[in-house]
């Protein structure tokens, strides 16, 4: 007879995907069992985990209140860590030549805050994009992605000190605190580098330059150099 079965067939195949759609089932459950059986058994690890990284993010991202040194014509340090440049160089943006330089390299376990080095006016900012090199490398400031804040000193007045901040292998932000014209005093917060990271700071010829080689600096408090 015509269509004899027809019914049956559909009965069968909805019988059939049924079952494949319970062992499509079955098997996800057994999947999330397993996986959430693992989880549990390593939930320790991951909290233990999550604790440390939650510990380290509250120690790299400290911000103490420098001891900001009184006294005419003082610049202080930008940055948190070591002085490993003191050279004279060309710095055209801001400082419009050759300068004195003193480059100081922040590792992961630096303070990551940086200050005001003089009491002034923001008077100049340019971001500009670039590579990611060791910072460890004081020629990464010509390469790497880096901002430049340039101060008008208020201590001698009209002092031109240049700041600038430099990504690093690791450090993929910088993130500006000041903006042009305003004004801020010595020891200032004015930005964040978000891990390892260089911080140069630009100093008019005539300045006497007061660190050395190797020495450990504390930003907003250590005295880089004298102006008067």
């Amino acid at each position: 007879m015509k269509n004899a079965g027809k019914a049956g067939s559909s009965a069968f195949r909805m019988i059939l995907w049924t079952l494949v759609l319970l062992a499509v089932v079955l098997a996800a459950a057994f999947v999330a069992t397993v996986a959430g059986g693992l989880i549990l058994v390593f939930s320790w690890v991951l909290i233990g985990l999550w604790v440390v990284f939650a510990l380290f993010c509250l120690y790299f991202f400290r911000d103490p209140t420098p001891r900001v040194p009184l006294g005419a014509g003082l610049v202080v340090a930008p940055a948190h860590g070591k002085v490993d440049l003191i050279d004279t160089t060309e710095e055209a943006q801001f400082m419009g030549g050759a300068c004195q330089r003193v480059s100081i390299f922040l590792s992961v376990f630096d303070v990551h805050v940086q200050n005001a080095p003089v009491a002034g006016r923001v008077a100049f900012y340019k971001y500009t994009q670039g590579r990611f090199l060791n910072a460890m490398k004081a020629d990464s400031a010509a390469h790497n992605e880096n901002a430049v804040i340039g101060f008008e000193s208020s201590d001698p007045a009209g002092v031109k000190i240049g700041v600038r901040l430099i990504a690093g292998l690791i450090a993929r932000r910088i993130v500006p605190w000041v903006a042009v014209g305003e004004t801020v005093g010595r020891g200032d917060r004015i930005s964040l580098i978000q891990f390892g990271s260089r911080v140069d700071l630009y100093l008019p010829r005539e300045a006497r330059v007061q660190v050395r080689l190797g020495q450990k600096v504390v930003g907003g408090q250590t005295v880089i150099a004298s102006l008067d």
